[in-house]
């Protein structure tokens, strides 16, 4: 492959990586960092973008830009199923055959999210919700969709349906690579980053290069909520995983991180400490305002966001709840805090 000077903008990393920025429509974040990766056996895209015509517009013309046609691509590994990441897999499959691979806990997100009908996530979601506090105006419209059977508009609906599993602590089947996935959950159960195992083509200190999707980023935090599963009843600690996960990546220190959004960066183990010590005056803070009884809707709305509470547009107020609630539900899993016996909707109170 041989990269040309074009636009859309391409990077070229060295080494046989290249990263395509494909836009996301209306979204704040900009693009997704979509890597390509060669191979003895061809091209490997670590993710795939926004399905939206012009994204599916610029990875083409992205790939084009390093010498590489959409049927060339022999493989597409997955860090995460959200949308921004998987949206393009189907039509990446479609123009070249390539398999996809994901790890089997978001895979098992994409079969349910495929399975369950529009009533059941409504159903869901205002139950979940309703617990959590919200009020009746926050409710009204999704319990109206529920009633008018309404369809979800949401993107990355019907996600595709990967073909091979990615295990943890194994490397990859890329003939002339060795690339390791590493299990990093906390954004999504299934998150993974990739860490290539070869000198830096600039020789820069570490080991090896690490494509980290959105579990470690260089300016922002990434969303940390409850992983959504309307058939389980399992108690899981979304924010407990992602600091572990964080971490196990730090001691991986790697010469340069190239993650999904924004920019490479390099000391990997600094960005670590910066991102556990957030969380920890997160959950410092968080602590203090459970000084009373609060649900997880009155602490969102109490919590330090990106804009005041009453700026948050509505579907926002929903994830910034889902965040609340994973953070009490640590707090819960250390002993700093517990439900109020009997409250409904339930309310947390530090102990």
């Amino acid at each position: 492959m041989t990269p040309q000077v074009t636009d859309p903008p391409v990077i070229e990393h060295g080494g046989g990586v290249w990263s395509i920025k494909v836009p996301i429509p209306d979204n704040p974040l900009g693009c997704t960092l979509v890597h390509l990766l060669d191979t003895d056996a061809g091209p490997v895209l670590v993710d795939t973008g926004w399905d939206d015509p012009t994204s599916w517009d610029t990875l083409v013309a992205g790939l084009a830009a390093c010498g590489v046609a959409v049927a060339d691509v022999h493989g597409v590994v997955i860090t995460h199923h959200h949308p921004d990441h998987h949206g393009l897999s189907a039509k990446v499959r479609d123009a070249s055959g390539a398999w996809l691979a994901m790890h089997d806990a978001d895979a098992s997100v994409v079969r349910r999210t495929r399975s369950n009908p529009p009533d059941r996530w409504y159903a869901y979601l205002v139950d979940k919700l309703t617990a959590a506090g919200a009020p009746a105006e926050h409710l009204a419209p999704l319990i109206r969709a529920r009633e008018e059977g309404r369809p979800r508009k949401l993107p990355g609906l019907a996600p595709a349906l990967p073909d091979r599993s990615i295990t943890p602590g194994e490397l990859l089947a890329l003939p002339g690579r060795r690339l390791r996935a590493i299990w990093t959950p906390g954004h999504t159960p299934g998150h993974v980053c990739l860490h290539l195992e070869e000198d830096h083509p600039a020789g820069l200190r570490g080991n090896g290069r690490l494509f980290s999707g959105d579990h470690l980023l260089p300016g922002i935090t990434p969303h940390i909520g409850l992983y959504e599963d309307p058939d389980s009843e399992t108690v899981t600690d979304p924010l407990g995983d992602y600091l572990d996960s964080l971490e196990r990546v730090g001691r991986l220190d790697p010469a340069e991180v190239l993650p999904a959004h924004q920019h490479t960066f390099t000391d990997a183990p600094a960005r670590v400490h910066e991102l556990l010590t957030h969380h920890e005056e997160r959950l410092t803070g968080l602590l203090a305002l459970l000084a009373e009884p609060l649900t997880p809707w009155q602490i969102a709305a109490r919590m330090e966001w990106n804009r005041p509470w009453a700026e948050i547009p509505y579907g926002s107020r929903t994830i910034a709840v889902s965040e609340a609630e994973a953070h009490v539900r640590r707090l819960v899993k250390l002993g700093c805090a517990e439900a109020v016996p009997g409250s409904d909707p339930v309310t947390f109170v530090a102990v």
